[in-house]
């Protein structure tokens, strides 16, 4: 038995070389581990760490050997005595966590790291003695995986704990790559413990672990821990699953059918490039069924098609050989080689169809992206190649500009990503234990991210990373962090939008901010923020700075005192005359003329003449009920109690709109009226002034100098049309 899972464990080592396979962690067993030795002795399960190493590091020399069997030494013998809840010796757990990341191309620190990443945790080991013996590098990654005491932290151990992974995970990746190790095989034995432990484990794995896991591109620990989650949480759909997987590959291959096909058509174009079938593991095999509502599966939905080329542009060669030959189904077209997704990935994605109509998914990548893709972070080496004078005094690993990891990749250091470093900027303003596990599994759960471009004063400023769903408000406290309090308005794609609008990626987005210091977010921000950092800011901030109980709350016809002096009345002597002997003229109120304005008249009641703008609705209805108009005009000189006129501002809601528009009213010189403003509407608010004016030039400085006014964008007269609301 350990002959035949060793050689187990061969194959699965040699998959990543052929480049053709997922890399199969559950085939590496404990006997692998064990080798020939005895439950108590284990002098096989070094060596074949080591060979497994060296398969994937060849330049791996006689230092990284020493060093790790140096590591393996304190490991077994700090640990000598301790069994797991299995009965098996402890040193297994540590082996088999360091084997799996072995596999998956980890270099010798991480290995190192992932030997002694329990000792200091659970025996008598310190840090101390781990950096005298392995240095700086390694003592960081060990502490930075090392649970804090329940003792200590009570209830708030586990989110305490994960807080400080996170942050060693700032400085260095390739912490979480070992705990992502560590949490796989501690799933792959919860057998033997009591079913609701178990379900608490899976449940945080799938909450946290598993989104870690997408996020730093580790799919070959992702799909296995989705698998042994979902067959923990819910065994009827597991087990079901797995049995339409086992009937399936009872049926003929089709995929096997159509991949012979496809290296016909590359080989005939000369494309050197290997192609081979990918079978979709039990939780993508699910997620397909809910997808097709039920609906029974066929023999190309359990697996795709992957197509394996040395360069960028062998992929495009590739595609246009597919896309000629077969039949394409373009709206599975997608390119992640051009547009890699946040986690590092890099494929193009399309589905075809051969001449008897049957389906078939492909990727085409070359060997680097394919290592990429199953390996992530991990497949990348050391993300810190800087010389060692530039490494501080304590230790800590700082990212090189220069790095490996840079290098492979071509562009921005991938192991700092920007989800990461959002991350851990809200993590700081969530003191609280609970608020930040809740707030952590709610910015996991967001497995997608789009790309916003910012400008400011027309001129592009910069990008920003934002999670799919993200909010203007988001935004806001992306570019300005706290001051994205201040944000009264936001132009997207150019047009003015509520606040509350959900941003697309690819969206150019301006935001306008109030300069005064009292600006405050609105409570229902918070409806409309999905990142923690808003979320956070703007709850803090409404907590330190309550609101008066009148604030924030609208009134249709707020109370404004009239510029002129209480109980003084509007002059009588008439603004526009007639010829019509002895009529009295008045100004329709439906559409407030002011010089300059063309004017029309008409004869009402009482002999009175009624004066309208020529554009006014009630000119066209008079007219056309026979009513006969009659010549008006406007009189010379400026009458003692000026000019009215009804001023419509449109806004973006917020603090203080009303006292500033009425305090530049008021330096204008312009009397008020009357004054009303209109509920928020999606954060936009109308308010209609009635002003008198001291002559009609004032009007047109009135409109310019209200404009001026922060978060107004839109001021003009009173239409006269009757509107039931805005565009």
């Amino acid at each position: 038995m350990s002959a035949d899972n060793a050689v187990d464990a061969e194959r699965a080592a040699d998959a990543p070389r052929r480049g053709l396979r997922r890399i199969d962690l559950r085939r590496l067993g404990r006997a692998a581990l064990l080798g020939p030795g005895t439950r108590d002795r284990l002098p096989g399960a070094i060596e074949h760490l080591i060979k497994v190493h060296r398969a994937r590091h060849p330049q791996a020399g006689p230092e990284a050997v020493e060093t790790l069997r140096r590591a393996y030494v304190l490991a077994e013998s700090s640990h000598r005595g301790q069994t797991r809840k299995s009965g098996e010796p402890f040193i297994t757990h540590p082996l088999a966590v360091t084997l799996i990341l072995a596999e998956l191309g980890a270099e010798t620190t991480t290995l190192t790291a992932s030997l002694l990443h329990d000792t200091v945790e659970d025996t008598d080991v310190t840090l101390d003695q781990v950096r005298e013996e392995f240095g700086a590098e390694v003592t960081y990654l060990v502490d930075g995986v090392t649970k804090l005491e329940k003792v200590d932290h009570g209830a708030a151990a586990e989110p305490e704990t994960f807080r400080k992974m996170l942050v060693a995970t700032g400085s260095d990746v390739r912490v979480m790559s070992i705990k992502l190790a560590d949490r796989l095989h501690n799933v792959r034995t919860l057998g033997v413990m009591r079913p609701d432990k178990q379900a608490r484990i899976a449940k945080v794995t799938r909450d946290v672990l598993i989104p870690l896991a997408e996020r730093l591109g580790v799919q070959a620990l992702k799909t296995e821990l989705e698998d042994r989650v979902f067959a923990i949480l819910h065994p009827a759909e597991y087990a079901r699953t797995q049995a339409m997987i086992a009937a399936n590959a009872q049926r003929p291959d089709l995929l096997a059918t159509i991949a012979e096909d496809l290296r016909k058509v590359l080989r005939e174009a000369d494309i050197a490039a290997e192609v081979a079938i990918r079978p979709r593991h039990a939780v993508s095999v699910h997620r397909l069924l809910l997808k097709r509502g039920g609906a029974e599966l066929g023999g190309g939905d359990f697996g795709r098609l992957l197509v394996l080329v040395g360069e960028d542009a062998d992929c495009y060669a590739v595609l246009g050989e597919l896309h000629t030959c077969f039949t394409p189904v373009i709206a599975e077209f997608k390119d992640f080689i051009a547009a890699p997704k946040f986690n590092l990935y890099r494929s193009l994605h399309t589905a075809i169809a051969d001449d008897q109509g049957r389906i078939a998914e492909v990727l085409v990548r070359t060997r680097q992206m394919h290592r990429v893709a199953e390996a992530g972070v991990i497949a990348l080496g050391d993300p810190h190649a800087a010389p060692e004078h530039l490494q501080p005094a304590d230790g800590t690993p700082q990212p090189a500009a220069g790095s490996a990891a840079a290098e492979v990749w071509g562009r921005v250091d991938p192991t700092q990503p920007g989800w990461l470093a959002r991350l851990l900027e809200w993590q700081r303003d969530a003191p609280d234990p609970d608020t930040f596990w809740s707030a952590l599994r709610d910015d996991l759960a967001q497995d997608r991210e789009i790309t916003v471009f910012t400008a400011e004063g027309g001129d592009a400023s910069g990008t920003i990373r934002l999670p799919a769903g993200a909010s203007c408000v988001d935004a806001a406290y992306a570019v300005h962090g706290e001051g994205g309090r201040r944000c009264i308005g936001v132009r997207v794609n150019g047009r003015l939008a509520p606040l509350g609008t959900r941003l697309r990626d690819g969206d150019s987005l301006q935001l306008l901010l109030d300069d005064a210091a009292a600006s405050r977010p609105a409570a229902d921000w918070l409806e409309h923020a999905t990142t923690p950092a808003a979320r956070i800011a703007i709850t803090r901030w409404l907590a330190q700075h309550p609101a008066p109980a009148d604030e924030d709350q609208p009134a249709a016809a707020p109370a404004v005192r009239p510029s002129r002096a209480a109980g003084s009345a509007p002059s009588s002597q008439p603004v526009a005359v007639t010829d019509l002997p002895g009529a009295t003229v008045r100004l329709a109120r439906c559409c407030t003329p002011v010089p300059p304005d063309a004017v029309t008249g008409f004869v009402i009641r009482g002999g009175a003449v009624t004066v309208h703008r020529a554009e006014c609705p009630s000119t066209a209805r008079m007219t056309a009920a026979g009513r006969t108009s009659v010549p008006v005009g406007w009189r010379d000189g400026t009458p003692a109690g000026g000019y009215r006129a009804t001023v419509l501002a449109e806004a973006l809601s917020r603090p203080r709109l009303l006292a500033d528009l009425t305090e530049v009213i008021a330096t204008e010189g312009v009397g008020i009226v009357s004054a009303a403003v209109e509920p928020p509407q999606e954060h936009r608010v109308r308010h209609t002034y009635t002003v008198e004016l001291p002559d009609p030039q004032a009007l047109a400085a009135l409109m310019r100098a209200m404009r001026a006014v922060p978060g107004v964008y839109d001021v003009y007269r009173a239409k006269p049309a009757v509107t039931a609301g805005r565009g």
